[in-house]
């Protein structure tokens, strides 16, 4: 699979993925984002115009939270949770 970058502020991130997030993991991913840049992309889906996170919102956050405009992310074919 190939990843491509895309804009951070186009990943919708559902409400009760949002609930598992840890501050302290944030923090620590983005000291070594930092350091080592981004290892592993994140998974989106595309859906209703947009993309949809699947997996890697604390990677998301990190990278948000160190002021990046994008993301390196795999889009995945998936169904709606």
């Amino acid at each position: 699979m190939e990843s491509v970058e895309i804009p951070i502020a186009e990943i919708y991130v559902p409400a009760k993925r949002k609930r598992t997030l840890k501050p302290a993991q944030v923090d620590e991913l983005a000291e070594s984002i930092m350091e080592e840049g981004l290892k592993l992309p994140i998974s989106v889906r595309q859906g209703n115009g947009r993309f949809v996170l699947i997996e890697g919102l604390h990677r998301l956050e990190a990278c948000r939270a160190l002021g990046e405009e994008t993301i390196k992310s795999i889009i995945v074919r998936a169904r709606q949770h």
